[in-house]
C-alpha cells in the first residue's frame, strides 16, 4: 500500500503522534525526514529504496552527502537533511560516554573510539584523557587525514591533555579499509606516539587500530615493554 492510499491515521506522522517514534519503521522515519517523494516516486517508494540501498540504519549513518545523493530522488537538499539528522543521532550516541565514566578495559577503549571514528571514510586519530583514577576526562578526534607522523604536530595530540589536566591517554586510528591489521607504518606511528608522550610525562596506555568489526590493541606489542 502506497502512503497516498493509507488511511490518515496510519500515516507515518500521524502513527508518531499516536504511538510514539518506537512505533514507526525505520523506513518510516526516513519518509518523514523526506517529506515528500519525486516524479513518479513516492516518498514510502524513495524512503525504501534508501533504506535498502544503505543496507539500514548503519549504512545510512555511515553514507556521505555525494553517496546519499546517489539515489535518484535525492537532491542536495534531501541530502543534507539527512545527513544533518543522522549527524545528530551519531553524535546522542557519542554523548552518552559522559566525562568521568569509567574507562579501563580495552573493549570500553574500542567501544568509545568505534563510536567517534568507526564511521569515517578518511584515517583519523582520536584521543581518550584519563583521569588518575582510570576515568574519561575527555574525547576528540585530533587529527583527521594520513597518519605518517611527520604530517602531525605533536602539539595536535598532547595539547588536550595538558589543558585537561590528564594522567593518561589512549589513542585510537581507524583504517576505512576495515582491517585493523597493523601496517609498518602503524608500528612507526605508535613508537612516535610514545616517544613524544615520555618527553610531555604523559603516560599512554594502549594506541587501538579499529576495523570494521574488530580492533587491534598495540598494547601487547614489545613498544609498549620498551623503557
Amino acid at each position: 500500500m502506497t502512503l497516498s492510499k493509507m488511511p490518515l491515521s496510519e500515516m507515518p506522522r500521524e502513527r508518531m503522534m499516536r504511538d510514539g517514534i518506537d512505533a514507526l519503521s525505520l523506513q518510516e522515519l526516513v519518509a518523514i525526514l523526506l517529506g515528500t517523494g519525486t516524479q513518479g516516486k513516492s516518498v514510502h517508494m524513495l524512503s525504501q529504496e534508501l533504506v535498502h540501498s544503505f543496507g539500514g540504519l548503519e549504512g545510512l549513518l555511515e553514507a556521505s552527502l555525494e553517496e546519499l545523493m546517489q539515489v535518484k530522488g535525492i537532491g542536495r537538499a534531501k541530502a543534507i537533511l539527512l545527513k544533518a539528522a543522522f549527524g545528530m543521532a551519531a553524535r546522542a550516541q557519542r554523548q552518552k560516554h559522559i566525562p568521568y565514566q569509567e574507562l579501563k578495559t580495552v573493549p570500553q577503549m574500542f567501544e568509545l573510539a568505534r563510536l567517534h571514528i568507526g564511521h569515517l571514510k578518511k584515517e583519523a586519530l582520536f584521543i581518550a584523557l584519563r583521569d588518575v583514577k582510570q576515568r574519561l576526562i575527555h574525547a576528540e578526534v585530533v587529527h583527521l587525514g594520513t597518519l605518517a607522523n611527520v604530517q602531525i604536530h605533536p602539539r595536535e595530540i598532547f595539547a588536550p591533555a595538558v589543558r585537561h589536566g590528564a594522567y593518561t591517554m589512549v589513542i585510537a586510528h581507524n583504517h576505512p579499509s576495515g582491517d585493523p591489521t597493523p601496517s609498518q607504518a602503524d608500528y612507526h606511528l605508535t613508537k612516535w606516539l610514545l616517544d613524544s608522550a615520555k618527553i610531555m610525562d604523559i603516560a599512554i596506555v594502549d594506541h587501538i587500530i579499529i576495523g570494521k568489526e574488530r580492533y587491534i590493541s598495540m598494547k601487547n606489542t614489545s613498544l609498549f615493554s620498551q623503557p
